[in-house]
C-alpha cells in the first residue's frame, strides 16, 4: 500500500476567475486614472466598482475561498496573542534603544580604531 500525497487540482474555471480578477483590479486602476478630467467621486467610484468586482469572482474560486479560510485562522490566531501592557512595551522599547546606542558606540570606536592603526601606524599617512 503505498502513501502518495494527493494533489487536489482546481478547475480551469478558478484561474479564469482569477485572472479575472486581476484584470478587474487593474481595470479600476486604470480608470482612475483614465478619468482624472472627472469628479474625484466619479473617479473613486470607478476605483472601488472595480476592487468590488474583483473581490466577487476571487471570493468565488477554489483559491478565494482558501485565502477567506486563512485570513479567518489569522484573526483568530491574533486574538490568542497575550500582548504586552503599555509598561512592558516601553520597558522593551528603552532596551532596544539603549542597545542600539551601544552597538552604535561599538561601531563607531572600532572604526576609529582601524581608522589610526591603518592611516597612522601602517601607512603613516597622518
Amino acid at each position: 500500500m503505498s502513501n502518495h500525497p494527493v494533489q487536489t487540482v482546481s478547475p480551469s474555471g478558478d484561474k479564469l476567475k482569477v485572472v479575472l480578477a486581476v484584470l478587474a483590479v487593474v481595470a479600476g486602476i486604470v480608470g482612475f486614472y483614465f478619468l482624472s478630467d472627472k469628479p474625484s467621486l466619479v473617479r473613486a467610484s470607478v476605483l472601488v466598482a472595480g476592487l468590488i468586482v474583483a473581490i466577487a469572482l476571487a471570493w468565488t474560486s477554489t483559491q478565494g475561498r482558501g485565502f477567506l479560510t486563512f485570513a479567518k485562522e489569522a484573526i483568530r490566531e491574533t486574538k490568542k496573542v497575550v500582548w504586552p501592557t503599555r509598561k512592558e512595551a516601553m520597558q522593551i522599547t528603552a532596551i532596544v534603544f539603549v542597545f542600539v546606542l551601544v552597538m552604535a558606540i561599538f561601531l563607531w570606536g572600532t572604526d576609529k580604531l582601524l581608522e589610526v592603526l591603518l592611516y597612522d601606524v601602517i601607512l603613516g599617512w597622518k
